[in-house]
């Protein structure tokens, strides 16, 4: 008899195990080669990598639409939309089933990795208990970007920053690009300079360069400002001025803030005092 209960117990072990997420406090996630911290752990359900959504949507570049239990992420062309505790999710109208359902921890939706990374592109690899997922690089006339540089001058001195990461590369390229409004004339008087500013002038307030791989600019565009919300941004490559909207400047910089939250922006250099 001790041993048929003692079989009995180890069968409901196995299923409940079986039945329960593994918390994998040793994964590690990596993004172009980058450990992406989270404040929900990856775990592992039905042999698929949980994680939050949170980590896919920045990582990745995605947009994210919310409307009660329904999720829409979107990047370029392609619309993945999400619902919490279903089984199916749909691609760009077509419906597909999922391995496991996004489900909610801590105020956070957590999705499978994989199916929303290759949904989007990317290459998935895992191997002793690390997830590497390698996005595609953003192009440029047929040249591939591997950095972009970022430089603006304060008071005194400045600061270069070098970002990386495929999807931050893009986001903010296609911010400027997207956001350029009408042709301009140039200002009668710009500069790096805030001290040296008279009525109506514009001073830079960041010069962005797109790089290839032997650190080559392939694009730059310049942020000018005069008085918030009054924004210039000058296309370097094209030689032309557009007008550009506080809300699109606001977005650069929540693209950076984002990149150094992730660790994909590197200080090359800083002279500020």
């Amino acid at each position: 008899m001790k041993k048929v209960f003692s079989g009995i117990f180890f069968a409901l072990i196995l299923i409940i195990t079986a039945a329960s997420p593994t918390y994998a406090a040793d994964i590690q996630i990596k993004v172009e080669g980058v450990t992406i911290a989270s404040d929900v752990k990856p775990e592992m359900k039905n042999n698929r990598t949980m994680v939050p959504l949170r980590v896919i949507s920045e990582n990745l570049g995605a947009k994210v639409h919310w409307s009660g239990s329904e999720v829409t992420l979107s990047k370029s062309s392609m619309k993945v939309i999400l619902k919490l505790n279903s089984s199916t999710a749909v691609k760009n109208g077509k419906t597909v089933q999922l391995d496991v359902k996004p489900y909610i921890i801590n105020n956070r939706i957590i999705v499978p990795l994989r199916f929303i990374a290759e949904t989007f592109g990317c290459k998935v690899d895992y191997s002793n208990y690390t997830v590497t997922v390698d996005t595609e690089p953003l192009v440029i006339e047929g040249v591939k970007v591997t950095a972009l540089q970022q430089e603006y001058h304060m008071t005194m001195g400045g600061v270069v920053n070098q970002i990386k990461g495929n999807a931050n590369i893009e986001a903010i390229y296609n911010n400027f690009v997207d956001n350029k409004g009408s042709k301009v004339e140039a200002p009668s008087d710009y500069t790096w300079s805030v001290h040296s500013l008279t009525p109506g002038a514009y001073y830079k307030t960041g010069q962005y360069d797109f790089l290839d791989q032997e650190g080559n600019s392939i694009k730059r565009f310049d942020i000018y400002s005069e008085a918030a919300p009054e924004f210039l941004i000058y296309d370097a490559t094209e030689n032309q001025w557009y007008l550009f909207n506080d809300a699109a400047y606001k977005s650069t910089y929540q693209f950076i803030d984002t990149a150094t939250k992730n660790g994909f922006l590197t200080v090359i250099s800083n002279t500020v005092p």
